[in-house]
């Protein structure tokens, strides 16, 4: 715990850890089939041992080189208890790529001190930003994903019996295909869950304005909460246009780097539903400012994770019981010497 009038803790490290794994089957979209997936897991440190942990699955490589390159130097030797000024610190020296990269390794920094100021304090990083607002919330399975074969959709129908046997109560397929078979397939799925379990489809940016406005309105009769990331995330007009047609709720915002973008995005009244991801928009720190403003708007936030299951627990679990055997893919402290595992 730290008191009043007593000297802060000081970070003094650095660790980055490039991980990945290949999934079987891939995981298919409306774009693509992911057949390998890659993060940067981070780990900083201070001067009494406390560790805090931020993670990035959007350009990991890219994210980790600029923090070794720029970021590490603002933040080893000050305390993780500054997180705010941190936070200003190192977006000041972000020149053209406020929505990019540099966003993303701002974010996974952040995500770190803001875990290591809870442990300081004794508390839970939901205590330390003024308290939880609930104790339960509910989780929907984010499936079934897309399958490389004729039959994109034809194990649909016993995955998502499987998440029902499990206990879910909401559930989020993945759809793009083609607005007819996406009709066939939401409404099966309706038929299938009954009429008290939520459905959503994730089109992953998959499609035109148009076919996204054809595919929503053959999913009607589904009753869907909302449809995800109908057409690319830059696209305003596209989702003012699906937005203002669409008989669902349109959801989306996990690719925006920027309080600027979900600014532009929120005044074209584009989405009914705010995604911010935390790896992608900077950490605790922007993700908050996104909510605030969605408040503005009188907008529900949904956070999107698409990461190591959310903070990086299976992975810590894993490194504790490893121990020293794992190595840093790249390791930063106050003599500002980087050391990089090749």
């Amino acid at each position: 715990m730290v008191k009043k009038g007593e000297c802060a803790v000081k970070i003094v490290e650095i660790r980055g850890f490039h991980v990945g794994f290949s999934p079987t089957p891939a995981l298919g979209n409306a774009r693509t089939f992911i057949r390998r997936r890659d993060f940067l897991l981070l780990q900083v440190v201070t001067d009494d041992g406390i560790c805090g942990w931020g993670e990035v699955f959007s350009s990991p490589h890219a994210a980790g080189a600029l923090i070794q390159s720029r970021f590490a130097g603002l933040v080893l030797g000050q305390s993780p208890l500054e997180y705010g000024r941190l936070w200003e610190a190192m977006l000041s020296t972000v020149g053209y790529d406020r929505r990019g990269v540099a966003i993303m390794a701002i974010s996974v920094i952040d995500m770190a001190l803001h875990e290591i100021a809870a442990k300081a304090q004794n508390v839970s990083v939901a205590a330390m930003l003024g308290g939880a607002l609930r104790d339960r919330v509910l989780a929907y399975a984010s499936g079934p994903f897309i399958v490389d074969s004729e039959a994109p959709y034809a194990r649909y129908a016993v995955e998502v019996e499987a998440y029902l046997a499990r206990g879910f109560r909401a559930i989020k397929p993945r759809a793009g295909v083609d607005p007819k078979a996406d009709g066939r397939m939401a409404l099966a799925l309706r038929s299938l869950v009954g009429a008290e379990v939520g459905l959503m489809v994730d089109l992953n940016q998959g499609y035109t304005a148009r076919a996204a406005i054809s595919s929503a309105r053959r999913m009607e009769e589904a009753d869907l909460l909302w449809i995800e990331e109908p057409v690319l995330p830059e696209d305003i007009e596209g989702y003012r246009a699906v937005a203002a047609a669409a008989p669902a709720a349109i959801a989306g915002g996990e690719a925006l780097g920027s309080l600027a973008a979900f600014r532009d995005f929120l005044s074209a009244r584009a989405f009914s539903v705010v995604q911010p991801d935390m790896t992608v928009c900077g950490g605790y720190t922007g993700f908050a400012k996104v909510a605030a403003l969605a408040a503005a708007y009188d907008l529900p936030v949904m956070p999107h994770v698409f990461g190591t299951n959310g903070p990086p627990c299976r992975w810590r679990r894993c490194y504790r019981r490893a121990g020293a055997a794992v190595r840093p893919s790249f390791r930063m402290s106050r003599s500002m010497r980087p050391t990089t595992r090749s």
